[in-house]
């Protein structure tokens, strides 16, 4: 039976959705003896770790104490935080550029046309997070303002410092603005800011943040839209790689990335910032009715717009047709439903306004470019 040490943090839903992965390879491909404690980033390694006679290590090294110790243990070892410690183990984690761009095509979906992130640069991922963000929008003609986290705030007038700047910045944004915050606690200091300075949110300014943390993306006010993040995966994929290392078989070269399932939508980002009165009713009512089976059609018996100003105010606002709307509202539900849900193709198909299966099937393998099936699959499996 392999020991395995498990030092990833319980205090976070992306740790236990990392634990979740690991201890579902570990019941398929085991038996493994999995070592478990209740733990924060920063908790210091266990004392016990000096002298363990142990087959492997997951370890997220939220210190340099945690790194130096997983190294000396002399055992097969996974990162899955940073490899900014000078770590030399295999890497599963995120794949940052595409949160950024799902973070900017969901402001830009929405009509958005100003942008900013407020950004914490003390993990490379972090900064990967930000500079990709940037750079998808600057590639689409779009600026981006961006505000830094210079550090801690643990006593109240830190805090109080830090609040005010960020009141500072959001005053001299315009309206409406788009912001990407780098974790989901960065999100809820935004919107404390907005708050204080009595910034409609998400009408003045919109907020995402990342990693779905549920506790504090639902505790704050109004709630935080947030990336979910594919943690269940990263820890199965993770769990394989170390079980190919503790039986000396090859292992891949580069870092393993896996992309965010998708991103939680709640109030405050919930909103189509757009001029156009009769526009943004036609794009509410496609988000709200699409999975109804409504069809343009559909849309002009209700907003009192022409089907040529429809077409050409949504390619002119979104870049696609009023039609292609509704089926992109239409396959991001068929992919929530095939994550989440053990729905039939059939049912699924019912449940988002297409006809038959079949040509969901159709409609969803041109758009993701696989067949529901093997979609679902690869989210079952680990793969990427």
């Amino acid at each position: 039976m392999r020991r395995v040490a498990l030092l990833i943090e319980t205090s976070r839903t992306y740790g236990r959705d990392l634990l979740r992965g690991v201890k579902r390879y570990a019941h398929e491909h085991g038996p493994w003896s999995l070592f478990v404690e209740i733990r924060d980033l920063e908790t210091m390694p266990p004392v016990w770790l000096r002298n363990w006679d142990g087959d492997g290590i997951l370890t997220r090294s939220g210190s340099a104490a945690i790194a130096a110790s997983v190294k000396s243990a002399g055992v097969p070892a996974v990162e899955l935080r940073s490899t900014r410690r000078g770590s030399t183990f295999p890497f599963v984690g995120v794949d940052n550029m595409v949160v950024a761009s799902m973070v900017a095509d969901h402001f830009l979906e929405r009509g958005f046309r100003h942008f900013g992130v407020f950004a914490l640069d003390a993990e490379p991922f972090f900064i990967e997070r930000r500079e990709s963000f940037v750079d998808y929008l600057q590639a689409r003609g779009h600026a981006c303002s961006v505000l830094r986290q210079p550090g801690k705030s643990e006593k109240p007038e830190q805090w109080e410092a830090q609040q005010k700047r960020l009141m500072n910045w959001l005053s001299g944004l315009p309206r409406p603005t788009a912001i990407m915050a780098c974790t989901d606690q960065l999100g809820c200091w935004l919107l404390d800011a907005c708050s204080r300075s009595s910034i409609r949110v998400p009408e003045d300014v919109a907020i995402v943040g990342v990693e779905n943390d549920e506790t504090i993306a639902t505790m704050s006010t109004p709630p935080l839209s947030s990336v979910r993040l594919a943690g269940e995966q990263i820890g199965y994929e993770a769990a394989r790689i170390l079980d190919r290392m503790m039986r000396r078989l090859k292992l891949p070269a580069q870092p393993t990335l896996f992309a965010p399932l998708c991103i939680e939508t709640r109030q405050s980002s919930d909103i189509v910032a757009i001029d156009d009165e009769h526009l943004a009713q036609a794009i509410r009512l496609i988000r709200q009715r699409a999975c109804e089976g409504l069809t343009v059609n559909g849309v002009l018996k209700v907003v009192p717009i022409s089907r040529s100003t429809l077409e050409r105010s949504c390619r002119r606002w979104l870049g696609r047709s009023p039609n292609e709307e509704i089926v992109r509202v239409r396959i991001e539900q068929v992919c929530n439903l095939l994550r989440d849900t053990d729905l039939s193709l059939d049912q699924i198909a019912a449940r988002t306004g297409f006809t038959t299966s079949q040509y969901m099937l159709e409609v969803f393998r041109k758009t993701i470019g696989v067949t529901p099936g093997n979609y679902r699959r690869s989210l079952t499996s680990g793969e990427r």
